[in-house]
């Protein structure tokens, strides 16, 4: 058998391309607040997760080219040996201060940073428990641990103390969920997870990749939401979203926090983030730290979008956050209302099999903060339109 068989037999994405349904790998030329340019086009981008609407900020934007000055465009080292620089302990520092932890390490993507905590801090003799929606880079990351995985139904907190029941006492245990689940927008069942934590003698790690800057009152994010910060044990978040930048970090208890240092792979032998990454996230901290009002009119249109879709007759699934997707459950349907809001000019997300469950097919939206009444409104005329042509609502 030929290794590669199975790649000169994968020829559905050119069938979909030929028939001009592709929605992946789309080039932006441009971008300019929450419009991009595609192939010369100008659409409203309503799929990314620029919740705060930082991703252009004349601030950060001065402060990555500075850095660049400063540092030059790249580190060329990992942290371990010469890729730190005084830029990443001083965003550690604030991380750390703003988390209310003792302790950060920040990790050169979102995704390895799920690697490098979970395969560093679970071995063959623990278990970890997760819930079955969380992200891709979490499960890659149990794989990578050789601990025991047990997957719950999601937000099921009977299942998960089943699982937490039929354990060893004697067997370490994290418990990882995602605080805001990226593609439905639902949130973590935290307090009641604590709980279960607590009584089974488990460890706890929230993902808060979707909810940092945007939940809380000071945007810290699910844990903060709750009000059970101090009961958690590891923090993990991005760049890509609310920071507008790349990378990603761990917060914790700083004997643990020094642990993931010294023997995560994903951290240890990576290149570390670049300058301009890291100047960019402390400049978009400073604005998270000091002009609230961009999380209020974030959820004021969270609340204006998922009222006026429900209202047309969208399902809107569990959503509690600014990710809201659409229903369609076919995957079909999701790609046509997709093609559909590409030519009226919205950029949004059609999501299918195996990134949401077989028959779950939906159009992922996400707002930010900087969207005018004007776009907001725009939108939801091309959704109506869009939808009621096609047969999604009524």
């Amino acid at each position: 058998m030929d290794l590669f068989d199975k790649c000169f037999s994968f020829t559905r994405a050119d069938e979909v391309m030929a028939a001009d349904l592709y929605p992946f790998f789309t080039p932006i030329q441009d971008v300019y607040g929450n419009k991009v340019k595609v192939k010369g086009r100008e659409m409203i981008m309503v799929g990314s997760n620029n919740y705060l609407g930082l991703i252009d900020h004349p601030k950060v934007k001065q402060a990555a080219k500075d850095a660049i000055d400063h540092y030059g465009v790249a580190t060329c080292g990992s942290r371990f040996l010469n890729g730190t620089m005084d830029i990443h302990e001083e965003l550690e520092r604030r991380l750390a201060k703003f988390m209310h932890k003792e302790a950060a390490q920040t990790v050169s993507t979102g995704f390895q940073t799920n690697q490098a905590i979970i395969s560093t801090i679970a071995g063959k003799n623990d278990a970890i428990i997760c819930d079955r929606m969380v992200h891709a880079s979490i499960l890659d990351a149990c794989r990578l641990s050789f601990a025991d995985v047990h997957k719950f139904k999601h937000n099921d907190m009977a299942d998960l103390e089943r699982i937490l029941m039929g354990l060893p006492d004697d067997q370490g245990k994290l418990i990882v969920v995602d605080g805001v689940y990226s593609m439905e927008g639902d949130l973590a069942n935290l307090p009641e997870i604590v709980r279960l934590a607590k009584k089974y003698n488990a460890k706890t790690m929230v993902d808060e990749a979707h909810s940092i800057g945007v939940l809380g009152k000071n945007g810290r994010g699910t844990c903060e939401h709750f009000g059970i910060e101090d009961d958690i044990d590891l923090t993990m978040g991005t760049f890509s979203k609310s920071f507008a930048s790349l990378g990603g970090f761990v917060a914790g208890n700083r004997m643990v926090i020094s642990y993931i240092k010294h023997f995560a792979r994903a951290l240890i032998f990576s290149a570390s983030i670049t300058p301009a990454s890291v100047a960019a996230v402390l400049a978009t901290l400073d604005i998270i730290e000091t002009e609230p009002e961009r999380r209020t009119r974030l959820w004021q249109i969270t609340e204006k979008m998922k009222t006026s879709l429900r209202a047309m007759g969208y399902d809107t699934g569990p959503s509690q956050t600014p990710i809201i997707p659409l229903m369609i459950f076919d995957d079909e349907k999701a790609f046509m209302l997709w093609k559909t809001l590409r030519e009226r000019g919205i950029f949004a997300n059609p999501v299918i099999y195996p990134a949401v469950p077989q028959g779950q097919a939906l159009i992922r939206t996400s707002y930010s903060a900087t969207h005018t009444d004007e776009e907001l409104d725009y939108v939801l005329q091309c959704f109506k339109e869009g939808g009621k042509a096609l047969g999604i609502i009524p």
